[in-house]
């Protein structure tokens, strides 16, 4: 597969940048400690499930004194909805018993402090840099790693070596919102089982050998 070029690298990610020059992630959420807790309670499940079931929980616990006081047991039964709730619960419970004795009830803006706390990957920490804080990171799901290795911008065998890749390629004034401009491409557009070529903006810089056509 022929790599991308300087040039192609910067019309791909601008022609992002002018249809949607803020993209948004899709999680709902209040505050940093929210987000937190959301895209930990995120990870295999989808972001309108993991909604559906933290309007209630952030309205009661949006903060992580208030999420202690909630308890393991209520927060199980308020997320019961989404997958591996059980474990995901002590999660969230076991993060915000460590931001108040680390952290003083805040989240921290370093990936180390963050990637310590229970349930918190490097994915995890990446979105909520990037997203909190305003860090140009780029988090790698399953989206992303598709988008990275079928369209050729960044091939790796794994999440870390398309991150690595995407962190050396992508442009530094696009870097910012990289990341949610790939995972929406590849959750609407450029979709696991069949990509929607016909509609992708990028579609012919793509080197996917097999693309749809309608």
């Amino acid at each position: 597969m022929r790599p991308f070029t300087r040039a192609e690298v910067e019309t791909f990610f601008a022609r992002f940048a002018a249809r949607e020059p803020e993209p948004k992630g899709e999680l709902l959420y209040v505050n940093p400690f929210t987000l937190l807790v959301a895209v930990v309670l995120s990870a295999q499940a989808t972001d309108a499930g993991v909604n559906k079931a933290t309007r209630a929980l952030f309205a009661a616990a949006d903060t992580p004194e208030k999420m202690v006081a909630l308890g393991e047991d209520r927060v199980r039964d308020m997320i019961k909805t989404i997958g591996l709730f059980r474990m995901k619960a002590k999660n969230v419970i076991g993060l915000s018993e460590l931001l108040i004795a680390r952290h003083g009830g805040t989240v921290p803006a370093d990936r180390t402090a963050l990637e310590a706390l229970p349930g918190v990957g490097r994915k995890t920490g990446n979105v909520v840099l990037n997203i909190a804080f305003g860090e140009p990171t780029i988090a790698v799901d399953t989206h992303i790693f598709r988008v990275g290795n079928r369209t050729g911008l960044a091939p790796g065998k794994d999440v870390v070596a398309v991150e690595t890749e995407l962190e050396r390629v992508v442009p530094t004034k696009y870097r910012l919102h990289a990341h949610h401009w790939l995972i929406l491409h590849g959750r609407y557009v450029c979709k696991a089982r069949k990509p929607d070529c016909p509609v992708c903006i990028v579609a012919d810089l793509c080197r996917y050998p097999d693309k749809t056509i309608g």
